[in-house]
């Protein structure tokens, strides 16, 4: 099921940019990709929230996850009837493109530096996200259990307070991120790059100040995770933009589906795995050092 989900999730993912793409140009491209690039953010918040409420009423876990077709039938009813389909870089002019054979295409993307150095900056984003949304909740609930009178504390309440963070960090970072690219390359025409690598060193000391709060001062802990995420949010629209206008037309949704794949198999899929893995680790080597055989 799981698995079903991917494809519809990369399907979207590789396709809805470059319709977007081939439907605006310029800054309002940039905006339309801020409002396509704002659903990331918010929908994983809402689904902390949404999930973890459901299943809190229905008295089981399955309830969390029984919600989810209903919004998904959404979807695909609003793909169906109102979603269009533009000829291939119809807003830009381009209407008499040709497409080239798929290992052509992959020959340019490896060879087009600014794409690929994007796609690479990318996937520590993708990393970072998806390391914390899934040891997010459980680590602040660990940290926050060790406070006076709140041993008790249970991971709903922390999911659901992580997930609103997640939204609103989303409803600030991603449309700021796009606002500061199209106000600052009129002047500075490598503006987008560079707000997407101040982001990144701007959310490291924060989400790392907030891990070792985390056990004295619950606000400020949540402050400093809302924080460092607007920093991770504000590389979302970039750098679906970045892409648009350094790949031609016909070869976006390839450019897409690269970039995807690439940052999913070198970020998000494998972090979740080695956070925990370098945790168990550091967990063992301090018990070893305080209890020795």
């Amino acid at each position: 099921m799981r698995a079903l989900v991917g494809i519809g999730e990369a399907s979207y993912s590789t396709i809805a940019p470059t319709i977007i793409s081939d439907l605006f140009v310029k800054d309002l491209r940039s905006k339309m990709l801020a409002l396509f690039y704002f659903a990331i953010p918010v929908g994983s918040g809402l689904g902390y929230i949404v999930g973890s409420e459901t299943a809190h009423f229905g008295g089981s876990w399955h309830w969390g996850l029984r919600v989810t077709p209903i919004l998904g039938a959404i979807a695909v009813l609003l793909i169906l009837f109102v979603m269009v389909d533009p000829e291939r870089g119809q807003a830009e002019g381009h209407t008499e493109l040709h497409h080239t054979d798929y290992a052509t295409d992959i020959k340019d993307l490896v060879n087009n530096r600014s794409f690929m150095w994007s796609t690479f900056g990318f996937t520590c984003v993708a990393f970072v996200a998806g390391a914390l949304s899934w040891w997010g909740p459980i680590f602040i609930l660990n940290g926050m259990q060790l406070q006076p009178g709140k041993e008790n504390m249970k991971l709903a309440d922390v999911s659901l307070t992580f997930g609103i963070i997640t939204m609103l960090s989303g409803v600030v970072g991603v449309p700021l991120g796009a606002t500061l690219a199209q106000k600052l390359r009129v002047n500075y025409p490598r503006a987008d790059p560079l707000i997407c690598a101040v982001g990144l060193l701007i959310s490291a000391p924060l989400l790392f100040a907030a891990s070792i709060t985390v056990t004295s001062n619950a606000i400020l802990c949540y402050t400093l995770i809302f924080l460092g995420e607007v920093a991770l949010n504000l590389n979302w629209s970039i750098v679906a933009d970045i892409l648009l206008y350094v790949v031609v037309p016909t070869r976006r949704s390839t450019a897409e589906a690269f970039q995807i794949l690439l940052s999913h198999a070198l970020g998000d899929a494998g972090s979740p795995y080695l956070i925990g893995l370098v945790s168990t680790r550091l967990y063992q080597a301090d018990r070893s050092s305080h209890f020795p055989t």
